[in-house]
């Protein structure tokens, strides 16, 4: 029997000792491995960490032992690839080796800075859907958090056995396709934050299979119109918020049984009534968001009550009824939003609510002190309650200190003296808007963690406390505009790690902080309206990322351009030094080197925090801009949109820089006020997205170039108090501008003038085209002395004494092109 028993075990082991004997054999096809270093090959891999996993490929190895690659066991086919939060760092292009995986099954390249177009309406993109069909045993296709750009890839719908199709965050646009349900097996559907328009298929809501559906912040429209959903659905995920929704909310959101998240917020339903009775069939609801709806109907808080397993809740932006006996939902919330409800009383129900995190009851009329048991809810981490009219807080001084709360908005209310002590753990604080003096109370420097502090629109006075030091690294954000603050900005203040600093409107003086140029994260400074009485600060130029530089209404002196450095400001959006004491002439390429305004790319603010769903924007930056004549303040997304130069109210001389020409992404420009000579630049025509210029009160001479009038966003415009002369072009917006806009040029003639002008023409319009010829000429020397200073000198030299000694009209009409 032993002997027995011995045989079976030697018969057992030997295949594994035959196999552990035999050498090592690459399960991976060399088809497939070649395919995927190729596809490594394909994209840049400069500054990619050493730990990231495409970086650990190594060639001529067993491709399935490599970071993000699984492969069939039996077969040894590569059936996943999974590279989600790599730095590819290009485009994803039509004929990809990719595509040469015919077995891959699931699909990750999220959050990989993916860049390029997905669909086939280009050209030779068509290769793209093509190659992309050729995944045909696709299952999971993830490109969510990438730039892709195009319309949805109508190729997905022959992909049978897709069961996953992520694109959430991208650029994406147009609709989609009316036959969505073609894809029967799809279980996950994410296309939300894109730019996808038109209405919503209702074909989505008839795949069995379906589970999650997110189509959030796009641009879908219309009423939603579903009919009959004849089998029971399995949807347990709907996102449809932030659309352009009209209409009605159908009622057979109600037949969703199985739903455990629901949103709807934005939905317009135009002033018409909802009956919130709907969403008590969804009994297994765990997050509902139906916040501005646009409806006349009363949300009654008590309502939720039957809905037992809800821990999210957003209502913001609706009537909303809280009963006086209302002391308690049966549910454990952990999030309630009751922004803008119209509530005049604090809920007493929230004392109940011992699991509740995130509290936003903002922009509403409650009065009075903030109740002392708020802060007995230790799970609070985000509070805000801005935009009411409390004036204090209820209980000992160290009341909130006692929390544990790290997130804090008590912005636009009536509090004052004295400054509450708060939570060390805290990281954001904002107390603008409110009736807080003296000076900034010291204890605030004992917030290790805070970075982001925000106490602009008070009365605070003294000088900025010294201890913020102690913020070393960590302080990102300070905001400290319009309070009573003096004295020098101490070096020692500055926080390396800011990247967003506003000391605007204050007294204060001297120099500013050289120890600036170590915040190499710097976006955002703004000065504005002090004493500051100090040189330009051309070593800002270091910041790599600075893209708004507001030094208006202070004491700065002297020229703003030295031979010796390079003026580029490659990422600046917003540039105003008006109302300053800035001397002297500015050269010819001064405005060469600025990238961000010459070029179309959109620097998004991705500065902005988000929670739960719920945008955190109430510390947005602010700038006051002189646009079209009048002042106008930006805030939040208007600094994505405006690009603007102000240098008015100096003592600038000489002629119009002709590089200005180069920003053709330049919203204002306005150059008032100065002591510029010399005519118009004619290349300001260039400047195809101007819609104000403000050239007034200069020594000007010449005519108003004619090709101004081609500029079909420049609304509003100003030329007076110069020297200009002859007629006013007419037949364009230029002479519908006021007549105020031409006074005391005593030299122009016609409408809106009433002085006519006499005749003349053939002569004056070849003077014009000479003198435009040789402004180009101009401008193109100075382009070509500025392309001596990059590293190529020798070649700059070469190209240049090229250009300018052969100046033919072949080269003028390319020129003319360029620029």
């Amino acid at each position: 029997m032993i002997v027995w028993i011995l045989c079976l075990v030697f018969s057992l082991s030997y295949p594994i000792l035959v196999f552990a004997s035999s050498p090592a054999k690459h399960m991976c096809h060399a088809d497939e491995r070649d395919a995927l270093w190729e596809f490594k090959r394909e994209f840049h891999l400069n500054g990619m960490a050493n730990n990231e996993k495409i970086h650990r490929w190594r060639n001529n190895t067993d491709c399935c032992s490599w970071d993000g690659i699984t492969c069939d066991l039996k077969t040894g086919k590569v059936t996943e690839l999974n590279l989600l939060g790599s730095s590819l760092n290009g485009r994803l292009r039509s004929n990809s080796s990719l595509f040469r995986l015919q077995h891959l099954q699931s699909l990750d390249l999220s959050s990989s800075n993916l860049a390029g177009i997905l669909p086939d309406s280009i050209g030779n993109l068509k290769k793209f859907e093509e190659s992309l069909g050729n995944l045909n045993q696709l299952t999971k296709l993830i490109l969510a958090s990438s730039k892709l750009s195009g319309n949805f890839p109508h190729v997905l719908l022959n992909l049978s056995e897709l069961t996953t199709i992520n694109l959430h965050f991208n650029q994406l646009e147009g609709t989609l396709p009316s036959n969505m349900s073609s894809l029967s097996k799809l279980e996950y559907f994410n296309i939300g934050s894109n730019s996808f328009s038109g209405s919503i298929p209702s074909s989505l809501f008839m795949i069995p299979s379906l589970t999650h559906l997110n189509l959030e912040r796009n641009s879908f429209s219309g009423p939603l119109e579903i009919g009959n959903i004849s089998s029971p659905t399995k949807l347990q995920f709907l996102s449809l918020g932030g659309n352009n929704l009209i209409g009605s909310i159908p009622r057979f959101i109600s037949k969703l049984v199985k739903l455990l998240s629901l949103d709807l917020s934005f939905w317009n339903t135009m002033g018409s009534m909802v009956d919130f009775s709907m969403f008590l069939h969804l009994k297994s609801l765990m997050f509902l968001d139906i916040s501005h709806l646009n409806t006349r109907s009363v949300v009654d808080m008590s309502l939720f009550s039957h809905l037992m397993s809800l821990s999210i809740l957003h209502l913001s932006g609706n009537n909303l009824n809280i009963s006086s006996t209302l002391l308690n939902l049966p549910t454990p919330i952990g999030s309630l939003a009751l922004a803008s409800c119209n509530i005049s009383e604090f809920p007493k129900f929230l004392q109940t609510q011992t699991s509740l995190f995130y509290l936003d009851i903002s922009n509403n009329q409650i009065k009075g002190g903030v109740p002392e048991w708020l802060w007995k809810l230790q799970g609070l981490g985000y509070v805000d309650f801005s935009r009411n009219s409390f004036t204090g807080f209820d209980g000992p001084a160290d009341v909130i200190q006692r929390n544990e709360v790290y997130m804090l908005d008590i912005s636009s209310n009536t509090f004052k003296n004295p400054f509450p002590l708060l939570p060390k753990a805290i990281t954001y604080f904002s107390a603008s808007d409110n009736q807080f003096s003296g000076e900034i109370p010291t204890t605030i420097c004992k917030l290790a963690s805070l970075e982001k502090l925000i106490l602009s629109n008070n009365n605070f006075s003294g000088s900025i406390p010294r201890c913020f030091e102690n913020f070393n690294t960590k302080l990102s954000l300070l905001h400290l505009q319009n309070n009573n603050l003096s004295g020098k900005f101490p070096e020692e203040s500055v926080s390396v790690g800011l990247i967003s600093l506003d000391v605007s409107h204050n007294k204060l003086s001297g120099e500013l902080p050289r120890s600036l140029i170590n915040c190499t994260y710097l976006e955002f400074l703004n000065v504005e309206d002090n004493m500051f009485n100090d040189t330009f600060p051309l070593w800002l130029r270091l910041l790599p990322g600075l893209q708004f530089l507001v030094l208006r209404s202070n004491k700065f002196h002297g020229p703003i351009y030295f031979p010796e450095g390079s003026m580029s400001f490659p990422k600046l959006r917003i540039f105003d030094i008006s109302k300053n004491l800035f001397t002297g002439v500015l050269p010819l390429d001064y405005f060469a080197g600025w990238s961000e305004m010459s070029s179309g790319v959109y620097t998004a603010d991705n500065k902005q925090q988000r929670f739960i769903g719920v945008s955190f924007t109430n510390y947005s930056k602010s700038v006051v801009l002189t646009n079209k004549g009048s002042t106008m303040e930006l805030l939040g997304i208007s600094f994505n949109i405006y690009k603007t130069i102000d240098i008015s109210e100096n003592r600038f001389e000489g002629e119009i820089p002709r590089s200005i020409s180069l920003l053709k992404e330049l919203n204002v420009l306005n150059m008032s006020n100065n002591a510029f000579i010399g005519h118009i630049p004619p290349s300001l025509s260039n400047l195809t997205n101007l819609q104000s210029l403000d050239l007034s009160r200069n020594t000007l001479s010449g005519k108003i170039p004619p090709d101004l009038g081609k500029l079909t966003f420049l609304a509003w415009m100003n030329f007076s108090y110069n020297m200009l002369e002859g007629p006013i072009p007419q037949g364009t917006q230029i002479q519908s501008q006021n007549i105020s806009s031409f006074l005391h040029n005593h030299g122009l003639c016609g409408a809106p003038l009433q002085n006519t002008c006499s005749g003349g023409g053939e002569e004056d319009t070849r003077k014009e085209d000479q003198e435009e010829d040789e402004e180009n000429y101009q401008v193109l020397s100075g382009i070509v002395a500025a392309i001596a200073y990059v590293p190529g000198v020798f070649c700059g030299l070469v190209i240049g004494h090229i250009l300018i000694s052969y100046r033919q009209d072949w080269f003028k009409k390319i020129f003319n092109c360029i620029v």
